[in-house]
């Protein structure tokens, strides 16, 4: 047999993961490595030489985009139609396997999926049907509860509420939601999975099945696995059946989704005699650039270890670009691509990576300014998001009352208590009195609404009429904070657990750096409101690029997952930046963010900018930052200085520069404090200090507290304890 067309473009790694004998086998393929040709040509292998049916193999991927590839690939490969392999995403899969045995999963024939909005809708009709107090529970906070159980393989009655009431009642809401669910014959997103588990568990029969029938078992992304999928995949394997799993335990990055990197690990205690091959061949980047992704991801303790290499070029030293502000840094940024462009290369060719989405609007500015197109990839620009849409309608109603559109985004949101009921009275009001919502508003609430719907609008009013009297004479940013907090927006994305409504917050303090840095023109008669409502307005209508079209593509650390480019980007490289602040003091989240690190790194493929920010605003407050620590952790030989200078603001403790300058001879050292060290403020908590001026009884310390931000104090009042 020929099999020429199935390894002859393989490396000798690759070679031997393909050809790996009938026996529990586990991947780890570095990035760039070539995964997807591995698994394309093990599913090859199998059909074509092993003599497996195509109906015998089951390979499972995380988008349906490399299900589809997978499948086309398989084809063109074979030179003959596979359509009936089950390759699919879990998801996909499960929804399969319940399809065909709905009778033994207790469900209609004609089941309907519900995706993450019509789940929420169905939680809010529940809240309503069982009077549940909205101001306790958010709507998204017990989806993400129901969601984050199932993930766990937890029905209601698996969990322990420990005695505490909170969880009882959440537990409480799970069980009703899953009555309702259960009597319209309604499966979510997280059901599937584990209804498809329980599926197999619960039926030896159909276990039996299923078992001799996919005895081969391909699965991508392996270290993204959650409990749920890694349990599904270890009872459709039994004892017999041989998985074939391939993952990088330096790419796990999606923890706060439910992933669990300790699947690795675990898939070898699980299937004893596991063969381990690792691909470290790289035929993406070059040598300078994986060399300085090996060392950082080399100060992870737990993980399996290998050495990315490749058998290309060298290429360019990494440019690390010590910036002034956030300005600065665009600034930097955007000449760095008018270079590129300029010379001919394709602006597609080009990324921006950050940690944080609330990052974004400065460079999207800068790029607006400097008539780049761009697009931000994975998710909208910063004016045109929800919580951002939110705020600036609450600011349009303290300006203009009459502004339809703002009041009806916001009228219930957060919920109040107005119903579609009310909100119908009110278009009805004002379309034949010829008036606004707002005057239609306080017009039913005095004469047509009940008691408690009267109630709930009155207060609504009530709230943007103190909104306006208490903002009235604020500069703008101080405008901002105060109505994003009164609001109670932020409180409600508190409620909205996981990365999600953590970055929500996040881009709603980023509105008020936003407004800090606003300048209004002195031509323009308004005021500076009105001016920034109509700046954010104009943002949000222009700049955003076609997707077809050849521009600069935007996007955090995890969204670049998958992604390659020439030329990268990684901009706010500052400890509580990235690695960010929650993640510092845990092991894990550190770890974590530095896998995270070690993706963004690996992006590129020619040529990578670090930056970073000696003062940066951002969440709304001026933050003074050291480097991130990941710079320290790249080998001086592979970095190239854009800009040294020598710090005079700060000591550099982690910095990658070998031009340190000592403690001892740093100001304020005749004061007994200096530069850089750590020390408590009753009030303010920890902080590090930044600058020393003055002596005697007039000296100064500033100093920049976790919390509290950045204070001058006069040391001899102070009462500082130095740590």
């Amino acid at each position: 047999m020929d099999v020429t067309p199935i390894l002859d473009s393989l490396n000798d790694a690759q070679r031997q993961a393909v050809t790996s004998p009938a026996e529990p086998t586990l991947v780890i393929a570095g990035a760039g490595s070539g995964k997807t040709r591995v698994l394309v040509h093990r599913a090859a292998w199998l059909i074509d030489v092993e003599g497996v049916s195509p109906q015998g193999l089951l390979a499972v991927t995380f988008t349906n985009k490399a299900a589809a590839e997978m499948r086309h690939r398989i084809e063109a490969l074979l030179n003959l139609p596979v359509q009936h392999l089950w390759i699919g995403t879990f998801h996909g899969l499960a929804h399969r396997m319940l399809r065909r045995h709905w009778r033994e999963a207790n469900l209609p024939q004609n089941f309907q999926i519900i995706d993450s909005d019509d789940q929420i809708r169905l939680i809010k009709r529940l809240f309503k049907n069982l009077e549940v107090d909205d101001s306790q529970f958010a709507p998204k906070e017990i989806q993400w509860f129901i969601n984050a159980e199932k993930d766990e393989g937890r029905r209601p009655q698996h969990i322990d509420d420990g005695g505490d009431p909170n969880l009882r009642q959440k537990i409480s809401l799970y069980a009703s939601y899953e009555e309702v669910c259960q009597r319209g014959g309604l499966v979510d997103f997280a059901e599937l999975l584990l209804r498809a588990h329980e599926l197999l568990r619960d039926n030896a029969e159909l276990l039996g099945h299923y078992r001799r029938r996919f005895k081969h078992l391909l699965v991508d992304e392996f270290q993204d696995t959650n409990a749920i999928q890694y349990a599904w995949l270890r009872l459709l394997a039994g004892a017999d059946g041989v998985p074939f799993v391939v993952g990088d335990d330096d790419q796990s990055i999606y923890r706060w989704r439910g992933a669990r990197v300790e699947h690795i690990h675990q898939f070898q205690r699980d299937f004893p005699g596991t063969r381990v091959v690792k691909l470290e061949q790289n035929y993406r980047s070059t040598a300078t650039i994986l060399n300085a992704a090996n060392a950082v991801i080399a100060n992870n303790a737990s993980r399996l270890g290998k050495n990315l290499w490749t058998d290309g070029a060298e290429g360019e030293a990494i440019r690390v670009y010590s910036a002034y502000n956030e300005r600065d840094e665009s600034d930097f940024v955007i000449g760095r691509l008018r270079d590129w462009i300029d010379h001919g290369n394709l602006r597609a060719d080009s990324a921006i990576l950050y940690r944080s989405n609330a990052q974004s609007r400065v460079l999207e500015e800068g790029l607006i300014n400097a008539g780049i197109p761009y697009r931000v990839y994975g998710g909208l620009r910063f004016f045109e998001r929800m919580e951002i849409k939110d705020a600036l309608a609450y600011l349009r109603l303290i300006a203009n009352r009459d502004d339809d559109s703002s009041f009806e985004r916001i009228v219930n949101k957060p919920t109040r208590g107005i119903g579609a009921r009310t909100i119908d009275m009110m278009r009805s009001y004002a379309r034949a009195n010829a008036c606004s919502l707002w005057r239609a508003a306080g017009a039913i609430a005095s004469d047509d609404l009940n008691g408690r719907a009267a109630n709930a609008v009155n207060a609504f009013m009530s709230l943007i009429e103190r909104m306006a009297r208490e903002t009235d004479g604020l500069e703008l940013q101080d405008k901002v904070d105060h109505v994003i907090h009164l609001s109670g927006l932020v409180d409600f994305f508190k409620k909205d657990k996981g990365e999600k409504g953590e970055t929500r917050i996040e881009n709603l303090g980023e509105l008020v750096s936003a407004a800090k840095s606003f300048t209004p023109d002195p031509a323009e008669e308004m005021s500076p409101l009105d001016e920034f409502l109509s700046h954010a307005a104009l943002e949000a209508g222009e700049g955003q690029a076609d997707a077809w079209e050849d521009c600069v593509q935007l996007m955090t650390m995890h969204s670049a997952k998958g992604l390659e480019f020439p030329l990268v980007f990684i901009c706010g490289m500052e400890d509580g930046l990235f690695p960010h602040q929650r993640s510092i003091a845990d092991p894990n989240g550190l770890e974590e963010e530095r896998r995270l690190c070690y993706v963004g790194i690996t992006r590129a493929k020619e040529m990578l900018y670090i930056t970073h920010a000696e003062q940066r605003r951002l969440h709304g407050m001026d933050n003074f930052s050291q480097p991130s620590r990941f710079i320290a952790e790249i080998p001086v030989e592979h970095i190239e200085e854009v800009r040294p200078r020598v710090q005079v603001t700060r000591p550099m403790h982690t910095s990658y520069s070998p031009r340190r300058k000592s403690a001892a001879a740093s100001p304020g050292s005749e004061m007994g404090v200096r530069l850089g060290q750590r020390v408590r403020h009753k009030k303010f908590g920890d902080g590090v200090i930044l600058n020393c001026e003055g002596q005697g009884a007039h000296a100064r310390v500033e100093v920049n507290f976790e919390t509290a931000g950045t204070k001058w104090l006069v040391l001899s009042y102070a009462n500082l304890d130095l740590m």
